[in-house]
């Protein structure tokens, strides 16, 4: 699931939320707005029972894909690009 929030200015930030037990271990969001590096933007277990991690964003359009452990990809149910 993606969430979107209007911030000051120009930016919005993007909420990223997948299952917290699928798939194990750490899960990180890559994409276009981080130059596709693993670890920038590691999702964290949430009491709610899913990961989470939010991301401030320029206007613009990004691609994004989710990474797992073990280089296992996976691809949000929503799709995997952004219009902001």
């Amino acid at each position: 699931m993606i969430k979107r929030s209007k911030l000051f200015g120009t930016k919005t930030r993007v909420t990223f939320s997948i299952p917290a037990d699928e798939p194990s271990g750490v899960v990180s969001v890559v994409g276009t707005f981080n130059d596709w590096q693993p670890g920038t933007h590691e999702m964290q277990v949430r009491k709610n029972g899913t990961r989470t991690v939010s991301v401030p964003l320029e206007p613009g359009d990004y691609q994004f894909r989710y990474l797992a452990t073990g280089g296992v990809w996976f691809d949000d149910p929503e799709g995997n690009e952004l219009r902001l």
